[in-house]
């Protein structure tokens, strides 16, 4: 117990020696091997516990970083390198390591045997030896990928046989049509050998017509073309295909001479030049002319070998350079002749002394052979060993034979041809010298002399002789037919058909040369198949990621493949890697470029793809700044207008500015007589270090407002500034401090503070920001101290005039008593000086007012000059834009298409829009300077209402509201008040009420206003009449009720807002209803509707009174009803009469009301009177028609059982009906084959179609005005199949010629193109001076329209000059001009013009007035 205590102690001890620095060391030790860093050591030279642990740590760091390796390299070998067989050896290791390294060697020796028995396997398979199986022992998935493998070779053994017989019909001999047929096959094997058969089917169709083409193209004959029916790529081949022959010509004649000098006239050496190619061509021709230089050299230095070696040349070797197979072929025949040399040699020595010198008995000795040559060497040693007993003794014979003895015999022991020429040797001996002479000549003329297909010829002789001389000339005849069928297969290869092969019967060497050149044939075909398809598919069907698949192949062939594979690969990374940032960039995604490795071309496209799309992303981003700078800028500047508190301006701005350039920091000190003071801020902390005043100079708030400079402060100190939250607080990143300057005067100072860096973006912000927050502060301050001074001025007066009275009383008293005159003269004098004193103080007080009133109506003549400029400069360009889009609608020329028309049509509506939207700019600018003229006269309330019934009801009717108009007892019957005004005021309010009610109803209620409710500003006017829109639609908020009234305000002014509207009409009406001594109330529920009222005086005594229709007003009870448009008596007989006759289910419906307010629109504007019939069904309409005629139908298509159709169709059989024009209405669109029957009649007769209650309005109005009936062209329709109709033209104007002043050239070009339409001659002129200049040299003038603002000399003075001409003073100048603002006619009229017409122009009314003024 004792011991332990005290081991224990000294643990206890040693440890605590050991610091936290070791203690980490050693953790970092351990976190390093536990992330597999065995680098890491502990410092081994401690004492004690942590030298111990030391050591330990790092042998165990050792023993690790030994076993990771030898581990990591078997699995590097066996699983990344293939290298089977590996084994780690970790020595002195033990235990669990030890286990673990046998664990790891025993796995990978399984895993060898086993993968190297299936990769036998496989490799057979892949070269075609299906009869080879998998017998390793094997457990799991290693036995069922055995098992799956065997059998796998089973079912392609049998597979392989019929595809590869279909693969060779049809690919290798060509043999097309023929089908597979594999017995007991099932699934994707079954599946496959349909396929197969199927692809053999279309490719037997495709493949012989391409095979057509192909081989009409490889005759020479390239005029053929592909005509078989084919998808995909075959498609794609079939078109390549026949745009290539074109180009295969010259290309063919050059690479085929090329190809039959080397391949089949065996000249070599041979080069293609095939001139102005390139590309695909250039590089096919060059690698044919490498082809042929390579396989010259080659072909011909193996040839000179072989026919050395034919001709027993053994000491010549080839030595061209060469790879591939043919490196292969090269070291084998130089191994080859090294061997028979050798064997010749001694073959020779012992052929030599035995068949030559007679030495019997010698054996040949030929070192280093082995194999065929080995046994070849052995048999000619038993050979010559049998031979020299046999020949001796036939020598002896033939001895005796050559000595004329012939009585000896034979008696050596023979076998075989050697017995019977024992046998028959006697008998040979007589015709041996003709037999000796055939043979020999035969041996001559085939083996010596090449002479193919000779033949031994002996006769009388028979047995063993006549055998011998048939196995001669057999030997003779097999050798021809395999040297022919060997020389003509090879002779195909080397002119490019590998369809070829050696197919005559051979045994022995002849046999494998054959074998090797079949296979050689089969790898070059497959080659080649692989290469063009992945060159085809890559090259020209831009198919990426092809890759070529030879099996079988090595060396050169195998290395070419790869190349090829490679150059695929590249390929399609590189374009792949090009199209997929192009895609990018097109779909605005302009954060991507291209990494992929290039060079060449290639990487020139690459860098300045790179660079484009650079480029893009910063003009992009420089385009966004600047949007956000100025949406942001004309958002804060809109932010601040209308108000009149600096307080308030600054808190907008604050609460505005902050978020939007990411400050959390900001304050806004106001300039005063006392310095800088803080009056706003943002995310402002208080405290006793926050000041919240500074003198000019002081800090740096007061330094940037004394140099008026900017202040930017960056990497700002901790303390300097904290911006804090409920959650924590930092200091800033960045500090800036702005000075508002204005004229040089500072108004304040905006200090702002972000944790982040202020962008250039912000900082260009921000400056151009603090001079619009300068003009509005100086605009408030000015217009505080205006009030200021005004009631200063109202506060002397009003002391004054005290003072007054007490000076009165005071004299009073003095008249009173004389002796207290004396006690106040003094006091009298001191009132006096005061009152002089208060006299000065008024009188720099009005001095003051009087200056700013000059400098308010210098404002607003500023701003009248402006929007008269800005009106001229708007209408400008809109004429030229009106006149073409109208004339291009009319289509003149009638080369337009109906849609094209439509566009026009468009195009012209859209400006007429803008057109109205400068028009409301310019009445509230009209209105805001007290320029809007009022034309006062008595206007009937009935014909208003009428008015209001005909334009609102349609609107009402196409969203299904209930529209209705209430007159209540004891309203006058007319009021003295300007008509067109009036109307204006009610069209905004009704338009309102029906735009922002979706359900419900829209009613118009007239009612006599009682005093008590009526605005003190129309009291004194005297009694008025209340006009109430009252509808049910979405409500004003009671806070909105107010702002919804100023300009270009809504209840609603988000961006995401459900009703559209410049914020004009409430605006404007409210000003006119004041000008006209009314004014509008408005009462508002949300989500119940809203009431609309304007107080309208009957009377207002200031108006001048003129002459009603109606003379003095009187209440509707006395009238008696309502009053009857018709013209008067005498005008109707003494004018001629138009009717418009309206055809609709029921009298007086809604179309007879539209004609009825277009009528009541143009009455006083018209000489002519027009009488609307109403015709209820196509019945009463036939007997109105057949009565008297109309110049103007106006039909309702949708009548029931298609009676309108019926009654259109009835009416083009009428000739006296066919030039009559036909507005026909339908509410909802009508369909193909309605369309088609009206359209059918359009061809004889002006039918418009018609879908729109407003259209319908214009069409009518444009019909009524118009000088003579039919002269309207017809509304032309996109949906309409036939070509788009055209405008007649109007010849009367023809002849006509016109000068036109105007130095805008798109006016000139739009002006000069409407009157030529006409017939007119049009010449120009840019400013006054030149057009009076040209009216001078062009006597035959007959008309000028003449601009107003042009350089040099403008319309007014040209007018006036052109009036004091005595010769022009009837001449008729039109004022064409974008002037619209309030006296701009009349001064042109005063300067002589004959009309006015304002820019835009509308093409119908100019040629109106110049018809009008020309035929005067």
């Amino acid at each position: 117990m004792s011991e332990t205590r005290s081991r224990g102690s000294r643990t206890t001890a040693g440890a605590a020696e050991v610091g936290e620095p070791e203690l980490r060391q050693l953790l970092a030790g351990l976190t390093a091997v536990r992330d597999g860093d065995f680098r890491t050591r502990l410092p081994d030279d401690a004492d004690g516990l942590l030298g111990e642990i030391a050591s330990v740590f790092n042998g165990m760091v050792d023993q690790l970083s030994l076993f990771t390796s030898e581990v990591t390299r078997v699995a590097r070998e066996v699983g990344t390198e293939g290298r089977l067989g590996g084994q780690a050896d970790v020595p002195a290791v033990s235990g669990t390591w030890k286990d673990l390294t046998e664990s790891v060697n025993a796995m990978a020796g399984n895993l060898t045997d086993q993968v190297r028995s299936i990769a036998q396997v496989t490799t057979a398979v892949a070269k075609g030896d299906l009869s080879q199986k998998i017998t390793v022992d094997a457990r799991g998935e290693i036995l069922e990928l055995k098992n799956t493998v065997n059998t796998m070779v089973d079912q392609l053994s049998s597979f392989a046989a019929e595809v590869t017989r279909v693969a060779r019909e049809v690919g290798t001999e060509g043999q097309l049509g023929g089908q597979a047929d594999v017995k007991g096959v099932a699934g994707t094997w079954r599946d496959l050998t349909d396929s197969v058969n199927f692809m053999a089917d279309n490719l037997t169709d495709q493949v012989r017509n391409i095979s057509q083409v192909a081989t009409a193209v490889a005759r020479g004959d390239l005029s053929q073309k592909i005509t078989v029916s084919a998808r995909g790529e075959i498609l794609e081949l079939k078109n390549t295909l026949n745009t290539m022959v074109d180009q295969l010509s010259s290309f063919a004649d050059e690479v085929t001479r090329v190809a039959r000098e080397v391949g089949t006239d065996g000249r070599l050496g041979g080069q293609a030049d095939v001139k102005g190619v390139s590309g695909t061509w250039k590089a096919l021709t060059e690698s044919v002319n490498v082809m042929a230089d390579n396989l010259t050299a080659q072909v011909r230095s193996i040839a000179q070998v072989t026919t050395a070696v034919a001709k027993g040349d053994l000491t010549q070797k080839i030595r061209v350079d060469a790879r591939g197979e043919i490196m292969e072929l090269k070291e084998t025949i130089n191994t080859m002749v090294d061997q028979l040399s050798a064997f010749a040699d001694e073959v020779t020595r012992v052929a030599r002394e035995v068949g030559t010198e007679g030495n019997l008995g010698g054996q040949a000795t030929v070192r280093g052979v082995s194999g065929t040559w080995k046994d070849l060497t052995d048999n000619v040693n038993v050979m010559a060993s049998n031979l020299t007993n046999q020949v001796r003794s036939i020598a002896q014979v033939a001895t005796a034979v050559a000595r004329g003895d012939l009585s000896q015999k034979i008696t050596v022991e023979a076998k075989g041809e050697v017995a019977a020429l024992a046998q028959t040797i006697n008998t040979m001996v007589d015709t041996l010298g003709a037999f000796a002479d055939e043979v020999t000549r035969v041996a001559r003329e085939v083996g010596t002399e090449g002479q193919l297909g000779g033949q031994a010829r002996v006769p009388n002789v028979a047995g063993t002789w006549k055998n011998l001389t048939d196995n001669v000339n057999s030997m003779a005849d097999n050798l021809t037919n395999q040297v022919r069928s060997i020389a003509q297969v090879t002779t195909a290869v080397a002119k490019g058909d590998l369809t070829r092969k050696i197919d005559v019967d051979a045994r022995g060497e002849i046999l494998e040369l054959k074998t090797t050149i079949n296979t050689m044939v089969d790898q070059l075909s497959s080659f080649a198949a692989e290469v063009t398809r992945v060159a085809r598919e890559v090259g020209s069907e831009g198919r990426l990621g092809g890759q070529a698949e030879v099996e079988g192949v090595s060396g050169t062939w195998k290395r070419l493949t790869e190349n090829v594979n490679e150059l695929a690969g590249n390929l399609t990374r590189q374009v792949r890697a090009i199209a997929e940032v192009t895609s990018a960039v097109t779909s605005g995604d302009l954060t991507r470029s291209i990494t992929v490795d290039a060079e060449g071309e290639l990487a020139d496209l690459k860098d300045n793809i790179n660079s484009m799309v650079k480029s893009l992303r910063e003009t992009t981003s420089a385009n966004e700044q600047q949007d956000w700078l100025k949406s942001n800028l004309a958002s804060m500047s809109g932010l601040m207008q209308g108000h009149r508190d600096l307080a308030t301006v600054a808190e907008l701005v604050m609460n505005e500015l902050a978020p939007l350039v990411s400050a959390q920091y900001g304050a806004f000190f106001l300039a005063g007589d006392d310095g800088l003071r803080l009056i706003s801020a943002h995310g402002y902390l208080t405290g006793p270090d926050r000041r919240t005043r500074f003198e000019m100079g002081e800090g740096l708030v007061g330094q940037a407002a004394s140099t008026r400079r900017t202040i930017a402060l960056n990497d700002i100190p901790s303390g300097y500034i904290t911006i804090g939250s409920g959650l924590g607080q930092s200091a800033p990143g960045s500090v800036i401090v702005l000075p508002i300057v204005v004229e040089e005067q500072v108004l304040g100072v905006i200090e702002l503070a972000s944790v982040y860096s202020f962008t250039p973006v912000h900082r260009a912000f921000l400056d151009q920001l603090m001079e619009t927050i300068g003009v509005n502060l100086n605009t408030i301050v000015a217009n505080a101290r205006t009030d200021e001074l005004l009631m200063e001025s109202q506060r002397l007066t009003s002391e004054l005039q005290t003072r007054s009275e007490e000076l009165q009383n005071q004299q009073d008293e003095l008249q009173r008593s004389n002796a207290e005159l004396e006690e106040k003269a003094s006091l009298l004098a001191r009132q006096n000086q005061d009152i002089e004193t208060k006299n000065l103080e008024i009188e720099q007080a009005r001095q003051e007012l009087e200056d700013r009133a000059q400098q308010l109506s210098l404002a607003s003549k500023y701003k009248s000059e402006f929007l008269a400029n800005m009106s001229h400069e708007l209408r400008t360009p809109l004429n030229s834009l009106l006149i073409l889009a109208q004339l291009l609608a009319q289509n003149h020329t009638r080369n337009l298409t109906p849609k094209q028309v439509e566009y026009a049509g468009i195009i012209h509506s859209a400006g007429s829009d803008l057109l109205q939207l400068i028009n409301d700019i310019l009445d509230l600018s009209k209105v805001e300077a007290g320029k809007m003229d009022i034309d006062p006269e008595w206007v009937q309330l009935r014909r208003l209402l009428d008015y209001v019934e005909a334009t609102f009801r349609p609107m009402t009717s196409q969203k299904s509201l209930d529209f209705r108009i209430v007159s209540s007892p004891g309203i006058p019957l007319e009021v003295l008040t300007d008509d067109s005004r009036l109307r204006q005021v009610l069209r905004n309010l009704l338009s309102n009420a029906v735009k922002f009610t979706e359900t419900g109803s829209v009613e118009l209620r007239i009612e006599m206003a009682a005093q008590s409710e009526l605005p003190a500003s129309v009291r004194h006017h005297g009694a008025a009449i209340a006009l109430r829109v009252v509808d049910t639609g979405i409500g004003v908020p009671e806070q909105q009720l107010e702002v919804i009234f100023g300009a270009f305000q809504q209840a609603d002014g988000t961006t995401s807002r459900k009703y559209g509207g410049t914020g004009l009409g409430l605006s404007i009406s409210r000003e006119i209803a004041y000008l006209l001594g009314g004014a509008i109330a408005a009462q508002s529920v949300p989500g119940q509707g809203s009431t609309f009222t304007l107080y309208l005086p009957i009377a207002r005594p200031d108006f001048d009174q003129r002459p009603g229709r109606g003379g003095d007003p009187q209440s509707a009870e006395s009238a008696g009803g309502p009053a009857v448009l018709e013209p008067p008596a005498s005008s109707r007989s003494s004018v001629q009469q138009r009717r418009l006759l309206v055809i609709e289910e029921r009298p007086r419906g809604l179309l007879s009301l539209v004609a009825e307010s277009v009528l009541t629109e143009l009455a006083p504007a018209r000489e002519e009177a027009v009488e609307i019939v109403t015709a209820a069904g196509a019945q009463e309409a036939a007997s109105t028609l057949a009565d008297e005629p109309c110049h103007l139908i106006v039909i309702d298509l949708d009548m029931p059982d298609q009676a309108a159709y019926q009654l259109l169709e009835a009416m083009g059989g009428d000739p006296a009906l066919r030039a009559v024009p036909v507005l026909a209405y339908a509410h909802w669109r009508a369909n193909p084959q309605q369309e088609a029957r009206l359209q059918t009649r359009a061809d004889g007769q002006p039918v418009e179609l018609l879908s729109s209650l407003d259209e319908m309005r214009e069409r009518i109005a444009l019909h009524l005005s118009a000088d003579q009936p039919g002269d309207v062209l017809p509304l032309v329709r996109s949906q309409q199949v036939s070509p788009a109709a055209g405008k007649d033209v109007d010849h009367t104007l023809t002849g006509l010629t016109v000068l036109v002043v105007d130095d805008d050239t798109r006016n000139l070009y739009a002006l000069t193109s409407m009157l030529e339409i006409h017939g007119m001659q049009v010449l120009h002129a840019e400013n006054g001076r030149e057009g009076i200049d040209t009216l001078l040299a062009h006597p035959e003038i007959d008309l000028v329209l003449m601009d107003v603002m042009m350089p040099e000399m403008d319309g007014y003075v040209a007018t006036a000059k052109i009036r004091q001409m005595p010769r022009y003073q009837a001449l008729p100048i039109i004022a064409v001009t974008a002037k619209a603002m309030p006296g701009d006619r009349d001064k042109s009229l005063a300067a002589g013009a004959s009309d006015y017409v304002t820019k835009p122009v509308d093409a119908d009314h100019l040629i109106e007035r110049i018809r009008h003024w020309t035929t005067a």
